[in-house]
C-alpha cells in the first residue's frame, strides 16, 4: 500500500473515513446539542431561569461546534485541492 492509497480521496483511505464517518458524527452531535438547547430554552423549561440558561449554553456550544466543523472541513478540502488530492476524485 502506497502513501497515496493510505491517505486516499473521496470515500477511500483516511480522508474517506474522515469525510464519511467522523465529520458527519461530529455534525450530528453538535446539531443534537443545538436542538436539545432549543427544546430546553423554549419548550421544556420556559419558566425556570436556571434550566433556560442551561439550554442557552447548549444552543451556543451547538452553534460553535457546527461552525468549527464547517470551517475545518472547508480548510481540509481547500488543502486537498491545493495538493491535488481532490475529495470525490
Amino acid at each position: 500500500m502506497t502513501f497515496a492509497q493510505f491517505i486516499g480521496s473521496g470515500n477511500t483511505g483516511v480522508i474517506g473515513l474522515l469525510n464519511t464517518v467522523v465529520a458527519p458524527v461530529i455534525f450530528a452531535l453538535s446539531f443534537a446539542a443545538f436542538v436539545w438547547g432549543v427544546l430546553n430554552y423554549f419548550i421544556l423549561h420556559g419558566g425556570e431561569e436556571g434550566k433556560r440558561e442551561e439550554g442557552r449554553q447548549f444552543v451556543l456550544w451547538g452553534i460553535i461546534g457546527m461552525a468549527v466543523l464547517f470551517s475545518v472541513w472547508g480548510f481540509v478540502n481547500i488543502l486537498l485541492s491545493t495538493l491535488g488530492i481532490a475529495p470525490g476524485a
